[in-house]
């Protein structure tokens, strides 16, 4: 799509007989594959040399016409009257006993599937695309958050929560090689209002695969069955509407039904070339009862032109949702125009890197007039409008951004700090400046407010200061925190320096490096990366009396460096110094007094007889990453990594030095592991992180340099916060702990993401999903662990109910409930991936 290869535009209008306007129609000079689609009221406009052309209008349901035009040095302008398509029944035969003539054309198509999935070895072609988004409302309150009119006027909207929230076009080269080698570059990007680049992906959807994805897995990771997918007659009933004739060729139109509902499945019509049973076009839809999550529906039109006497192809695409959730209503269009296609082209051995997508430097530089030479699809009113008014504000902001008054302006805004924001807010503030900007803070205090029998009450105080170094290409951190314990009256305060790296001008590789200095008094854990959270913990300690987290002060030094690589490798090393200083209980306050008779030690007894002695730890050690395969999209000055089908594999070691610093440990660790997601779409998701480890030399060690896991705690606890997938459900903390010579451990848990419960009548409707796997740990024959699970997820979108049995040698079966996050909601919060995190334990 060169606008300099065009001269003239040809533009006009589709109705059809009724007069009413046919929005999306394709709109293609016959013959090849240029041409354009017509926008949302129907208009259409594309440009072509001068000479003489066919062109030739469509629309799903209707006849395709045909109009011969000569272009010259003016510009043409025609007008196309489609009529419903006529459909005629007398050219299909039944073929096998009172059977639907439908099936018997599926099956031919299914026979044929695979010949046109892999008929195209090789292509490119150039793809438009126009993406826009509409809220029909907007609460005032999201989850309780208000939406300060000034943000709601930012968006675009007006005074009813009505109007474009995002707008955006792309124009993009495609290169695509069998079986799996891809690649785009995106040369033009414009997003409404905004200098940023939007979410441009490319959205092949092909019926000719088993298993469609839309977009991404978010949708469904089951993704979808296609229609003519292998086992479609199982999945799919089929009705034969009849037929229609185009350029001599008869058109089968079948309307599919899902069989079953809550199955990811689609509905709609797909019409079918006679004979050679290709795909012509689709219209099709999938909603709440086809598994869709997120969205309430969503609407696939696709278009199919040939390409060469034998080669047809995707002409146009469009994808139409709704979204009506949490008292927000939109809906949006995902327009995309492949057009220029070459099924014979030649690509150099090296051509298809690592960069799946990549971003021209100038990407989001181009004028006006470049877009309005080049669209294939007119801008409506109000995307004209919006592109003005945005366009306009963003340019004046960012004309003024380096302004003192602009400054002043962002200063100001800020507002005041009010008194009781230190207490429950926080403090999250940004000094603008011309040539000094910074941004610093402090955390709300009453959530960090915690309580342990060791210290009573503790207040943590937690500031922070960022600041880009741009000499540096850097970016600066310093975390100080001040905590105090009222029952033990101890002051523990400490600092953090956090210096990150990445050089964007000297290379477009991903070298990011980061270099962290820390030191000071502090309160740790023995098990330094325990997922327990502090705050359940707490309430275990004042409710019941149980507290889990064992802690030790020390004063501390440590310095750390890590990097990664564009490779896929990651690599870190540490030091540490530690000065271990015991800590016992101040205080057996609870709120019921009987529950004060629960309290342990603050050492875990499970293991130790008695506290621990005084002593000094100076402990190195290096941790290396690799996920081969990682592919990547590049932007102008930055580089994001989109994932790898391998697996990760980690490898560490650790290292006690004795007598440097006056340190008294002495010991060798080393640890290996394998941990990754596989999707096997209907079948659900298989999730695991499978580990072994020892210790080559233990001649002097402590209880805090053993080899922990994350576990659950006692009966009646408030929340785990790990991933399912990184530790035990049911085993007692630190009970696992050890310092063998040998260990190896499995985490495996499988999602059937509908698989099964969408065969239960009524409960279906709720689309919870079943979870089940095991854990285990092994030693030796005397000491191992291991546990099976059950559960649903997706409850409210949010829970995850699991049903547990923990097994241990010469001990009665442990069994028990767990309630945590899991789902689509609760799947994305901070750590928990789809198992989730936080939870609480009912077990017996």
């Amino acid at each position: 799509m060169s606008s300099t290869a065009f001269s003239q535009k040809i533009t006009g209008t589709v109705f059809n007989d009724k007069g009413d306007l046919l929005a999306f129609s394709s709109v293609i000079i016959k013959g090849g594959s240029v041409g354009a689609s017509a926008n949302d009221k129907g208009k259409f406009s594309f440009s072509v040399p001068e000479g003489t052309y066919t062109i030739v209008c469509q629309h799903i349901g209707y006849a395709s016409q045909e109009k011969k035009i000569t272009v010259n040095k003016e510009d043409n302008e025609i007008t196309f009257i489609l009529s419903e398509q006529k459909l005629t029944l007398q050219d299909v035969t039944v073929k096998s006993g009172g059977e639907d003539p439908a099936y018997e054309i599926i099956r031919n198509a299914i026979k044929k599937r695979t010949y046109y999935q892999n008929q195209v070895k090789a292509f490119t072609l150039d793809l438009y695309s126009k993406d826009i988004i509409k809220l029909r409302t907007l609460p005032k309150k999201i989850f309780g958050q208000r939406i300060p009119d000034e943000d709601r006027k930012d968006i675009g909207l007006d005074s009813t929560g009505k109007g474009i929230m995002y707008l955006s076009e792309s124009v993009s080269k495609v290169y695509s090689q069998q079986p799996d080698k891809f690649k785009m570059e995106v040369t033009s990007s414009r997003v409404s209002g905004s200098g940023s680049f939007g979410f441009t992906f490319p959205t092949f959807i092909s019926l000719y695969n088993n298993n469609v994805t839309v977009f991404s897995t978010a949708f469904n990771p089951r993704g979808f069955v296609s229609p003519i997918a292998d086992g479609a007659l199982g999945f799919y009933k089929y009705k034969f509407l009849g037929n229609f004739w185009e350029n001599g060729k008869a058109v089968n139109v079948i309307r599919v039904t899902p069989r079953r509902s809550y199955e990811p499945l689609f509905s709609g019509i797909i019409n079918i070339t006679d004979n050679d049973w290709r795909i012509h076009s689709f219209d099709l839809l999938l909603t709440k009862s086809s598994q869709l999550e997120i969205m309430d529906s969503l609407q696939i039109t696709q278009l199919h032109v040939p390409v060469s006497n034998d080669t047809w192809r995707v002409k146009n695409q469009l994808i139409h949702f709704n979204f009506k959730q949490f008292g927000i209503d939109a809906i949006g269009n995902f327009l995309t125009v492949y057009s220029n296609y070459n099924i014979n082209p030649k690509f150099d051995k090296k051509f298809f890197d690592r960069v799946v997508i990549k971003y021209d430097t100038a990407v989001n530089k181009r004028p006006k007039e470049y877009w309005d030479s080049i669209r294939p699809v007119p801008l409506e009113r109000e995307e004209s409008k919006d592109y003005a008014l945005k366009d306009s504000i963003y340019q004046n902001t960012k004309d003024s951004i380096l302004t003192q008054r602009s400054v002043d302006s962002l200063n100001k805004k800020q507002g005041k700090v009010k008194l009781l924001d230190p207490f429950w807010k926080g403090i999250n503030r940004r000094h603008y400046s011309k040539t000094n900007s910074y941004s610093y803070g402090l955390e709300p205090l009453i959530k960090t407010l915690e309580y342990n029998f060791a210290e009573g009450l503790v207040v943590n105080v937690n500031p922070y200061f960022q600041k880009n170094i741009s000499k540096w290409k850097s970016n600066l951190s310093i975390e100080p925190t001040f905590r105090y314990g009222f029952s033990n009256t101890h002051f523990n305060p400490s600092a953090r320096i956090t210096l990150r790296t990445r050089d964007y001008d000297a290379d477009q590789k991903i070298r990011q490096y980061s270099w962290t200095i820390a030191g000071g008094k502090r309160v740790s854990n023995f098990f330094k990366e325990s997922s327990y959270s502090v705050l359940s913990n707490s309430i275990s300690s004042l409710l019941w009396g149980n507290n889990f987290l064992k802690t030790y002060e020390n004063y501390f030094g440590t310095i750390g460096y890590s990097r990664r690589y564009e490779s896929g490798l990651r690599f870190s090393i540490n030091a540490l110094y530690e000065d271990r200083i015991p800590l016992n209980n101040t205080t057996d306050f609870t709120i019921s007094k009987k529950d004060s008779n629960h309290i342990e030690p603050n050492y875990p007894i499970l293991r130790l007889p008695a506290q621990f002695a005084r002593h000094q730890a100076v402990v190195v050690g290096f941790d290396i990453s690799f996920k081969p395969g990682q592919r990547y999209i590049q932007f102008p000055h930055s580089k994001v990594s989109i994932g790898s089908k391998y697996p990760t594999f980690s490898f560490g070691y650790r290292k006690g030095i004795k007598d440097v610093l006056g340190s008294d440990v002495d010991f060798d660790q080393w640890k290996f592991a394998i941990n990754d997601d596989k999707n096997f779409k209907l079948f659900g998701t298989l999730k695991y992180k499978i580990g072994t480890g020892g210790f080559l030399n233990t001649g002097s060690m402590f209880f805090q340099d053993f080899q922990h896991f994350n576990t659950a705690f006692s009966r009646s606890d408030f929340g785990r916060n790990a991933e399912y997938v990184n530790g035990f459900q049911l085993a007692r903390h630190y009970g696992l702990s050890t310092n063998t010579s040998f260990y190896s451990y499995a985490f495996l848990e499988h999602h059937f993401n509908g698989l099964l419960t969408n065969k239960i009548p009524l409960f279906k409707r709720l689309n919870w999903n079943l979870v089940a796997g095991t854990n285990a740990l092994y030693v030796d024959k005397g000491n191992n662990y291991i546990e099976v699970f059950a559960g649903l997820e997706n409850i409210l979108k949010i829970f995850r109910l699991d049903y547990i049995i923990g097994y241990e040698p010469g001990k009665e079966p442990v069994m028990g409930f767990r309630l945590g996050t899991g789902g689509l909601i609760g799947g994305a919060i901070k750590g928990g991936g789809r198992a989730g995190r936080s939870t609480l334990e009912i077990s017996f």
